[in-house]
């Protein structure tokens, strides 16, 4: 199964993230929408990142990726089976992919990947404009989260959503200054699946400034 994308994107790093959890192997093809090989826009004809290709079966975007890898892949499930709770996995899914995510990447493109992996200039104005509207979101993500445990009563999308938009965000913010948001994170983090992929994301971005370096050489 090819995944097209790069990690430092949230909704490319959910989807690693889900296949790791799930024991999925993948392989990374980096992409990006700027720069769309043959092979990505035939997955994602509308340069949506990730896409996926498995064979002759392509499909785009994150959500629906994880659809299919739930459905073929169900050991462990990531979402819950109590209605109630599907619901909300699917509600935290939207919150993480519209609502935050538009600001984490405003916030670290313009912070720290621009400038970092791109030559690009800091852009502090536009940083600033994202970690406003992130605020509050914040504000409202550190009432939902349990003192102990996950975002619902197991381990699922929602956790995984959440989680993977404030990494993107933490390029360029301090996430970790809520205290009940810092404990949830810092769980999510200590699982094997999450190591492994922010292993292979620090590999990347270090590849990605060796490259810049070699260019700018």
């Amino acid at each position: 199964m090819q995944i097209f994308g790069f990690p430092t994107s949230p909704y490319v790093r959910k989807v690693l993230l889900i296949a790791a959890e799930k024991g999925v192997e993948v392989d990374l093809v980096e992409a990006t929408p700027h720069k769309p090989t043959p092979e990505f826009l035939a997955a994602s004809p509308f340069r949506m990142m990730p896409a996926m290709a498995e064979g002759d079966f392509t499909l785009p975007d994150s959500t629906a990726i994880f659809i299919y890898l739930d459905a073929k892949y169900p050991d462990p499930p990531l979402l819950p089976a109590d209605p109630q709770q599907r619901g909300q996995a699917m509600w935290f899914d939207e919150f993480a992919d519209t609502i935050l995510a538009n600001s984490a990447r405003g916030v670290a493109f313009n912070r720290y990947i621009g400038p970092a992996l791109l030559g690009l200039p800091v852009n502090e104005e536009a940083a600033g404009e994202a970690e406003a509207k992130a605020l509050p979101a914040l504000d409202w993500l550190e009432e939902q989260v349990p003192d102990d445990g996950w975002l619902l009563s197991t381990y699922s999308l929602a956790d995984i959503a959440v989680a993977c938009c404030l990494r993107t965000l933490a390029y360029g913010l301090d996430v970790k200054s809520r205290p009940k948001t810092a404990a949830w994170l810092g769980r999510v983090e200590a699982r094997p699946a999450w190591i492994a992929v922010a292993e292979q994301e620090a590999a990347m971005i270090e590849a990605a400034k060796e490259s810049g370096h070699h260019k700018a050489g």
